[in-house]
């Protein structure tokens, strides 16, 4: 399957930057099986905080699952350094790669923002932590800069990487 990328684009009023919460954050997704077809009808999370061992060798999984349809054991793991804020200062509205993938077997193809995430309000404003997108946006007022702050219209695709 090789490695996916998990791009991101959204309008961004008086914010900086979105980012997740650190090695806790929960990516929630869906997959695809690459050996039937068979697309998972459950959200499920992959997180850095929960590494598991790879059966063989030294390789740490960050999410491993047996297919409910032909019963093979796919996996995925996280590249650590890959993850990045969504920054709207110059880019806002265009798809930026947040995180990559790396894939064996299986690849995300449904993404569910949710909570745990950061939003920096711009001109040094207050930070906020545990960002809720579940909804789809979020909106709330800083007082360092007397505007209010928001995340609207979220967008994501995969695309493949190497």
């Amino acid at each position: 399957m090789g490695k996916k990328a998990l791009q991101i684009k959204a309008k961004l009023e008086n914010v900086e930057e979105v980012k997740t919460s650190g090695p806790e954050f929960r990516w929630y997704l869906k997959f695809f099986c690459g050996n039937c077809g068979e697309v998972s009808d459950k959200w499920n999370y992959v997180s850095l905080s929960e590494p598991i061992p790879a059966q063989r060798g030294n390789a740490v999984n960050h999410f491993v699952m047996k297919c409910k349809l032909c019963s093979r054991v796919n996996s995925m793991s996280i590249l650590e350094d890959s993850i990045k804020p969504y920054t709207g200062v110059n880019d806002q509205e265009q798809f930026q790669t947040i995180a990559i993938f790396d894939c064996r077997g299986i690849e995300p193809v449904d993404f569910s923002a949710r909570q745990g995430w950061i939003a920096k309000a711009v001109n040094e404003g207050k930070e906020f932590t545990d960002v809720d997108l579940t909804e789809g946006e979020w909106v709330d007022y800083c007082d360092k800069i007397k505007e209010p702050v928001g995340i609207y219209e979220i967008e994501y695709k995969f695309v493949s990487v190497k």
